[in-house]
C-alpha cells in the first residue's frame, strides 16, 4: 500500500485528488494539508511514501518545503503540483529535490502513473515540462554555438530499439503524452504503454525522462 500525503491550499483541489486516489487499491491518502509549513510535520507523524505538494502556498511554497523536508528527511519522494509548465519553476522544484512534476491539468490516469513511477523509486515530469526542457536544452546549444544550433545526423538505435519504439521515442522527446502518442501513430494508449515499458526496459533506464535524456545524448533523436 503506497501512503500518500496531499499538500495544497485549495480544499476543492485536493479532495478531488483525493477521489481520484481512493479509486486505486494499492493508494491510501493518510493525510492533508494546506501549506508548506505543515508537510515535516505530517511526514513524521504518518511516514508517507509519496507526498503531493503544491507550487504555489502564500506561507512556505512547495520548492522551499520540499527543500527543508529533504534535508530533514533525505529519502522523502516529493511530487510537485503546479499550473505552469515553463522550464524556470520546473528547474527550481527539481533542485529542490522534487522527484516529480506534474500539471494540474493530468487527467486521473496520468496522477496515478506518475504517483506509481516516482513510489518505485523512479522520477516523473508531465510530456508539455518534458517537451519544454528540450526546447531550453536546444536555446542553451544554440547560445553555446553563438546562435545555430546544428544538431549531429539523427541515428536512430535500431540494434536497441524496434522501428515502431524508435518512433514512439521521438514523440516522446517532442512531450506527447501516451494518448498523443496513439492518436498520432493510430495505435491504443494499452499499446504505447506497452512500447514505452519496452523501451525503458531495453534502455535501462527508470522512466521516460531519463530515456529522453539518453537519447539526446546519443543523437537519437530529432531536437525540435
Amino acid at each position: 500500500m503506497t501512503k500518500i500525503v496531499i499538500v495544497d491550499d485549495h480544499q476543492l483541489f485536493r479532495e478531488g485528488v483525493k477521489r481520484i486516489l481512493d479509486f486505486e487499491d494499492s493508494f491510501d491518502v493518510v493525510a492533508e494539508g494546506d501549506d508548506g509549513q505543515d508537510v515535516i510535520r505530517l511526514y513524521n507523524e504518518y511516514q508517507p511514501d509519496v507526498v503531493l505538494m503544491d507550487i504555489n502556498m502564500p506561507q512556505k511554497n512547495g520548492v522551499e518545503a520540499t527543500a527543508e523536508l529533504l534535508e530533514k528527511y533525505p529519502d522523502a519522494k516529493v511530487i510537485i503540483l503546479s499550473i505552469h509548465d515553463d522550464e524556470s519553476y520546473v528547474s527550481h522544484a527539481l533542485k529542490s529535490g522534487a522527484l516529480g512534476y506534474m500539471l494540474k491539468e493530468m487527467d486521473a490516469d496520468e496522477i496515478v502513473e506518475a504517483i506509481k513511477i516516482v513510489a518505485a523509486g523512479g522520477s516523473y515530469l508531465h510530456p508539455k515540462v518534458t517537451k519544454n526542457l528540450v526546447a531550453e536544452y536546444r536555446r542553451l546549444s544554440e547560445r553555446e554555438n553563438k546562435g545555430s544550433f546544428h544538431q549531429t545526423e539523427i541515428r536512430r538505435p535500431f540494434h536497441l530499439l524496434t522501428k515502431r519504439e524508435c518512433e514512439v521515442l521521438q514523440l516522446l522527446t517532442d512531450g506527447q503524452s501516451n494518448r498523443a502518442i496513439g492518436e498520432t501513430l493510430f495505435i491504443s494508449e494499452k499499446t504505447v504503454k506497452n512500447h514505452v515499458s519496452s523501451i525503458l526496459q531495453k534502455m535501462n533506464v527508470n522512466d521516460r525522462t531519463q530515456a529522453v535524456v539518453t537519447a539526446i545524448k546519443n543523437g537519437w533523436v530529432e531536437v525540435r
